[in-house]
């Protein structure tokens, strides 16, 4: 099994390099012991102007079997080992094998590393790299050269690929599937480029000589960062790295997605994946949200009258619906009031709205979006979504996505709901959700929901200014999401009816808004709306007397900048 990686140079800048970068000594054979044989570097030639480095892997076909999966049997074995144990192409052809080869071999280059010439790792170099025999199976998929160009062109390499003969003497017998492959780049890093080979050549192969454990996911997150999230492929290169061991495939496309959404908006992974807590969630008065604010229980756990006299037990009271589940209660009066069948609940966190609409036949569809890949997880678990009948699990579907950015999944809904769920973006990027749902996906029917941030003085576990989860970036008035819905209704073309959900207190409104938007023309501007954090609210409001208040829109309502 054989491997060259070449550059170029001049005086100024040698080709020796090469040495520095691969931490192996151009003037000297190097050997290193591998679990399957032996690994020798040497370099068939080190000039200024032409620096080549080999790996030549020389498998012991009996460790190969006494060591690895050689009797083919179960998932990750190689298909060549059903045919023979010690007469097959795993001595010759790049796989697995020479993968692993290069993780023992060239460790130190993989990461980048080099203490002596630390200016050369993160400086790219013309590399041309040449495997004589590449396993390219199909199973399934377009193999041969076709696929090596699939997997090496989008991350910037020149391929050439070329079929070789089953026999050259018989060229009507065809063409084998393996592969003579040169890599030519001036862009790629050293480092990047063993990294691809240490992916790729497995996918190639479709095979792995050693049982696919979860440690795997791991191993392939680190050494794709930076490139595979974004690559076309990632999906066939998951699944084939991984021995299409689909609990382990799924779990590594997830966590690429959210590496993808991560970059996408410039943020850390753990800012995005954050919708599941350690411990549950719970809302500050869902307790007793009819409680008097004023008064606090004693040390016995009675309730002390405002003017501190002695009072007796207070009799337990029966408790109602949570504010949570009010909530729910008004979404979902608000759909059937709409005759939505089709509902995309966006921001779906662990399911509950989603567990109440699988109870209602009239909703025959159901879409569950969230950026988080643990909230989908237990999303799934707690509606027990495997062990549904058939025809109640296909009404839904769990899919992970940012609401800030256009998706064709999202068209096509009667109604889409946003609970509780843009308090928790930066006022910046509110915009870009703002035109993804109303102005793209634009369903018939939208319903928002978000706290009411003067309501906030009557729960009395809530320190005054602050927001009832840590995770909210902005609460809202009144006024403010008045100011807000009003400005949404005008630029994408809805009306929109304001209601109170929970108890309604006549100072400070009910604990949480929504806001009920029915498509009604076509949007009357192309401009992206703003957002309250541009402009002031109006200066008076008055509290609603009614259930409901219903506001319909020709221009954006609102004030002065902020």
């Amino acid at each position: 099994m054989f491997m060259s990686i070449s550059t170029t140079g001049s005086a100024e800048d040698p080709a020796t390099d090469l040495g520095f970068l691969l931490h192996k000594h151009p003037g000297k054979v190097q050997r290193f012991t591998t679990s399957h044989g032996e690994a020798h570097v040497f370099y068939p030639e080190a000039e200024d102007e032409l620096c080549t480095a080999a790996l030549l892997l020389d498998i012991d076909p009996i460790a190969l079997v006494r060591k690895g999966r050689g009797d083919g049997r179960g998932r990750g074995g190689s298909p060549d080992f059903a045919l023979a144990q010690y007469v097959n192409d795993r001595p010759y052809a790049a796989s697995s094998l020479l993968a692993v080869a290069l993780r023992t071999v060239f460790r130190s280059a993989m990461k980048g590393a080099c203490p002596a010439r630390p200016e050369l790792p993160g400086r790219a170099r013309p590399l041309r790299i040449e495997l004589p025999a590449v396993p390219a199976n199909g199973a399934g998929e377009s193999g041969g050269p076709a696929l090596v160009i699939r997997l090496f062109e989008p991350l910037g390499w020149q391929v050439e690929a070329t079929a070789i003969p089953l026999d050259e003497s018989f060229p009507e017998w065809g063409e084998s599937r393996y592969v003579r492959i040169a890599l030519s780049s001036g862009t790629v890093r050293l480092a990047d480029a063993l990294q691809h080979l240490y992916v790729l050549l497995p996918v190639l192969d479709g095979a792995k000589h050693y049982w696919v454990a979860p440690d795997e996911v791991d191993k392939l997150l680190a050494a794709g960062q930076g490139w595979l999230a974004a690559h076309p492929e990632r999906a066939l290169i998951t699944r084939r790295y991984l021995s299409r061991r689909w609990s382990l495939t799924r779990a590594a496309m997830e966590r690429l997605e959210l590496a993808r959404l991560a970059e996408a908006d410039d943020r850390e992974v753990e800012e995005i994946d954050n919708a599941v807590d350690d411990r549950p969630e719970e809302e500050p008065g869902d307790a007793d949200p009819d409680a008097n604010p004023s008064a606090s229980p004693d040390t016995n756990g009675r309730e002390r009258p405002e003017d501190g006299s002695a009072a007796g037990p207070v009799p337990e009271q029966p408790r109602g619906p949570s504010l949570a589940e009010q909530r729910r209660t008004a979404i979902l009066d608000a759909l059937r009031e709409t005759g939505a069948a089709r509902v995309a609940d966006l921001g779906c966190g662990q399911g509950e709205l989603i567990a109440e609409l699988l109870k209602d036949a009239r909703f025959t569809g159901i879409l569950g979006v969230d950026v988080s890949a643990r909230a989908l997880r237990a999303a799934s678990r707690k509606l027990r979504l495997e062990r549904l009948p058939e025809r109640q699990a296909a009404r839904v579907t769990l899919t992970q996505g940012a609401l800030t950015y256009t998706d064709a999944r999202l068209k096509g809904f009667d109604a889409a709901v946003l609970c509780e769920v843009i308090e928790h973006l930066d006022l910046p990027r509110l915009p870009a959700l703002e035109y993804a749902v109303f102005g793209a996906a634009r369903p018939r029917t939208v319903v928002v929901t978000t706290p009411n941030a003067e309501y906030n003085v009557r729960w009395e576990s809530l320190p005054a200014g602050a927001v009832r989860h840590a995770d909210h970036r902005f609460e809202w008035s009144r006024a403010e999401f008045r100011a807000w819905a009003g400005k949404i209704a005008a630029a994408y073309g809805y009306t929109v009816e304001l209601r109170p959900v929970g108890p309604e207190d006549e100072e400070v409104g009910a604990p949480t808004q929504l806001a009920l938007f029915t498509a009604a023309t076509a949007p009357t501007t192309t401009a992206t709306p703003t957002t309250p954090a541009e402009t002031t609210a109006p200066a008076e409001t008055t509290t609603p007397t009614t259930l409901t208040e219903t506001i319909t829109t020709t221009t954006p309502e609102g004030g002065e900048p902020r």
